[in-house]
C-alpha cells in the first residue's frame, strides 16, 4: 500500500473505487470506509482493498494503515476520531491530502474546534475550485502549501453516451430546475420569491427534494404549492437513474442559488447538455470558476430571464466536454498519486 483513502459511504464513492482499481495499480491503494458494511449506492462488499472502520477494524489496527501509508487521502473531514489522530500526530497530517467537500468547511461558526485545527494546519488540499481555497485561507488562516486541481469523482465527468437513451419530450412549457436537495443552502424561498412574477407564464418548476432535511422539505413543498399551484413539481423520492437524467435532459433552465460551492456534478451535466444555468455570483465560488473557464453562467440576482442564447449554450457545452472528461480525471489523479 502506498495510498490510504479514508471516506464515508456516499453516492460518489463506489464508482470512484472502481475507477481507481481499474485505471491504477489496486495494490497501491487501500480504501477505509467509515461505518458498518453496506451495499448502498451499488457498493461491492467483495472488493479486496476495501475495509470498514467498524467493529471489524479496530481503531488501533487502523492506525497501522496511517503509519504505513505514503499518502493519506481524506475524502472530506467527517470523522472526529480520525481528525483527533491526525491532530496529535502532526507527521501524519503532513502526508495528508484533503478533498474538500463543502459541508466540511463552509460556515466556520458551525464547525468543531478540532475540524478548524485540521483545516488550518493541513498542507495539501484537493479541489477544482480556487474560491474554496481562498475561503479557507480567509476564514481559517489555513497554511495551505499545495493546491491540487482535480474534480475527483465520476459524477463530475460529462459523458454524452449516458444520455443516448434519453428522449426529447414534446412540451410547450419552460422547464425550470430549482436546487438539488432539501437543504437550506439551496435557498428555495428566495428563488420562489423572485420567480413569483413569472407564475402566469408557461413554466414548470421541478424541485428535487429527495434527500436532506425532512422538516425543510415539508416547508418548501407547502410554499411551492401555495405560490405556484399545479406548476410546482417536487421530487420527493429517489428516482431511477435513467428517469432522473431524462428530466435533466429535458429542462431548459436551472437555478442553483446555493450560498456556497455545492452540486458541482449537477452543474457540469446541465452545462454540458447546453442548458442555461443561474448561480449566486457573490456567495458561490462556482460562478467565478465557470466564468474563468469561459463558460457563460448567469447571476440569478440580477440577470434572471426566460430567454436563451443558443450560441452561448453551444459554446458552454463544448468547453465542458473538453474540461470534464475521463482522460482529464486520470491525469489529475495521476498527478496527486
Amino acid at each position: 500500500m502506498k495510498i490510504l483513502h479514508i471516506m464515508i459511504l456516499d453516492k460518489f464513492i463506489p464508482p470512484f473505487i472502481k475507477f481507481i482499481n481499474k485505471n491504477f495499480n489496486s495494490n497501491e491503494h487501500i480504501f477505509v470506509v467509515i461505518g458498518k458494511p453496506r451495499s448502498d449506492y451499488g457498493m461491492d462488499l467483495n472488493i479486496n482493498n476495501v475495509f470498514w472502520l467498524d467493529r471489524r477494524l479496530k481503531i488501533i489496527e487502523f492506525e497501522k494503515y496511517l503509519y504505513k501509508a505514503e499518502k493519506i487521502i481524506l475524502h472530506g473531514l467527517w470523522d472526529e476520531r480520525i481528525l483527533k489522530l491526525l491532530a496529535v500526530q502532526p507527521w501524519l497530517l503532513k502526508k495528508s491530502y484533503w478533498i474538500m467537500w463543502g459541508g466540511d468547511f463552509y460556515f466556520p461558526e458551525i464547525q468543531s474546534d478540532l475540524r478548524k485545527y485540521i483545516i488550518k494546519h493541513i498542507r495539501n488540499v484537493i479541489t477544482y475550485v480556487d474560491g474554496d481555497v481562498e475561503y479557507i485561507k480567509k476564514y481559517y488562516k489555513a497554511d495551505t502549501k499545495r493546491h491540487y486541481k482535480c474534480f475527483m469523482y465520476l459524477s463530475n465527468i460529462f459523458d454524452e453516451s449516458k444520455y443516448k437513451n434519453c428522449q426529447k419530450m414534446k412540451k410547450d412549457e419552460i422547464w425550470i430546475l430549482v436546487g438539488n436537495s432539501a437543504t437550506d443552502t439551496n435557498r428555495h424561498e428566495l428563488v420562489f420569491d423572485k420567480l413569483k412574477r413569472f407564475k402566469d407564464d408557461n413554466i414548470r418548476l421541478i424541485v428535487p427534494l429527495s434527500y436532506g432535511d425532512d422538516e425543510y422539505r415539508k416547508k418548501i413543498i407547502k410554499i411551492g404549492r401555495r405560490e405556484f399551484s399545479n406548476k410546482f413539481y417536487p421530487i420527493v423520492e429517489f428516482l431511477p437513474y435513467e428517469q432522473y437524467i431524462n428530466i435533466i435532459y429535458n429542462i431548459d433552465i436551472a437555478i442553483f442559488f446555493h450560498n456556497r460551492s455545492q452540486a458541482m456534478g449537477n452543474t457540469i451535466q446541465i452545462l454540458g447538455l447546453g442548458k442555461k444555468l443561474f448561480l449566486d455570483r457573490i456567495n458561490n465560488p462556482l460562478y467565478q470558476f465557470f466564468r474563468n473557464l469561459g463558460v457563460k453562467v448567469y447571476d440569478f440576482e440580477t440577470e434572471f430571464n426566460l430567454n436563451a442564447n443558443e450560441k452561448e449554450l453551444i459554446s458552454n457545452s463544448e468547453i465542458i466536454k473538453k474540461t470534464f472528461s475521463r482522460e482529464q480525471l486520470k491525469l489529475q489523479l495521476d498527478n496527486i498519486f
